[in-house]
């Protein structure tokens, strides 16, 4: 493996401002996010801004102001800014909330997204009226740390009061629905189930070997590759041990940011395989890097839908994974003897070994998996459906 110096992320788009009422004829969207770090759905966000370009203009709130990461992939198409915004974390005091509504006026539309932003969804629920509020859309993708093992009773309660005004619940996965429908206790016209999508051709070409920032594959080199945010939620340190009594010319190569990264290190260390764990940071292009993986792997706890999993399945790569969310119908039959149970770390390792073993295998998997996705996960599907609804919502359809 040879190391490259580091590129340098692009800069934020967009500017901090105060919102202003709504003038003219192009739409301005609300969008409302504990953090802005680059995660499926803040990729999802910025790939749906993009499409739109100047069909409208969005301010973008990130609950947490130093954690703005996916801010590096708008491209300055769409007009984007960055509103003063009450805090999106603390009591749900009635003054809190209060301020929270007067905060929201002046738009089109209200996007919420996940747990984070859930006090502003019960604010608009509350006062939509007195403050003459636009619709307001909210879209849940799947849970942290704390909720991976169980929902809690008292947060299912609480959204089921919170989503009470809001025009759409937006889900990307059968299991997100399902728990809408029957946990939440949502009304079946309000559940919209809206599956991720990827720009399947960008992920047909093969990638220069020197395409990710800090490494470079050799030729004699194989890659186990994953794109993942490093958190406790994704269990990247057990993908560490299933690939630990690889050959050595097999690499893992872990792609993301996150606060996980010296306990996945602290694992290869402990496994003696820190020479071939590696971790490039943040890749704002997947499609650049992604034909690189020999072999695509998740270990995580919990998923939905993972836009990775479209992308790896694009580039044509077979998959090792837990049955987690919607993995298991995401994947080509040919690659569901590849999947194990969630937490099963001897499944995934044996997962790993056999497609590593077998290059003709690998490759009818791939194959396989390309194909599903060409079918189903274009992203062209998924952003007329989001057009469909928040310009419905906003009556300008």
């Amino acid at each position: 493996m040879t190391t490259k110096k580091a590129r340098k992320a692009p800069a934020s788009s967009g500017k901090t401002s105060s919102p202003a009422q709504t003038t003219g004829a192009v739409p301005r969207i609300l969008h409302l996010h504990s953090s802005f770090d680059a995660g499926g759905k803040e990729v999802r966000n910025v790939r749906l801004i993009e499409a739109f370009g100047t069909q409208a203009e969005h301010a973008i709130v990130s609950g947490d102001p130093d954690r703005r990461g996916a801010a590096s992939l708008l491209s300055g198409k769409a007009k984007v800014t960055w509103p003063d915004f009450p805090s999106l974390k603390g009591k749900p005091w009635p003054s809190r909330l209060k301020s929270l509504a007067q905060a929201m006026q002046g738009y089109d539309l209200i996007c919420t997204y996940n747990w984070g932003a859930i006090d502003a969804t019960m604010a608009h629920t509350l006062f939509a009226d007195p403050f003459k509020l636009p619709p307001l859309v909210h879209h849940e993708d799947g849970f942290n740390e704390d909720e991976a093992n169980g929902l809690k009773k008292r947060r299912n309660l609480y959204r089921q009061i919170a989503l009470g005004r809001s025009a759409a619940l937006v889900v990307p996965s059968r299991t997100l629905e399902r728990v809408a429908l029957e946990v939440w206790k949502q009304p079946r016209p309000r559940v919209q189930l809206i599956s991720n999508g990827i720009d399947v051709q960008n992920f047909l070409r093969t990638p220069p070997r020197d395409a990710l920032p800090r490494l470079i594959k050799r030729k004699e080199e194989y890659w186990i590759g994953t794109l993942a945010g490093l958190r406790k939620i994704k269990n990247l340190p057990a993908l560490v041990r299933a690939c630990a009594d690889l050959p050595e010319a097999w690499q893992l190569v872990i792609a993301g940011e996150g606060p996980e990264r010296d306990a996945i290190m602290e694992e290869a260390e402990r496994c003696g395989i820190d020479h071939r764990v590696h971790l490039p940071g943040f890749i704002s292009d997947p499609a650049r890097v992604v034909g690189l993986f020999d072999i695509f792997a998740l270990s995580s706890h919990s998923e939905q839908f993972p836009i990775s999993l479209a992308e790896a399945m694009a580039a044509g790569l077979p998959v090792a994974a837990p049955r987690v969310g919607d993995v298991g119908s995401m994947v080509a039959s040919e690659n569901g003897p590849f999947l194990c149970d969630a937490g099963d770390e001897a499944g995934l390792r044996q997962a790993i070994m056999t497609l590593a073993g077998d290059a003709a295998l690998r490759r009818r998997v791939g194959n396989a998996n390309r194909d599903r996705a060409r079918q189903d996960y274009d992203e062209r599907r998924m952003v007329e459906r989001y057009r469909a609804l928040y310009w419905g919502l906003m009556g300008r359809n």
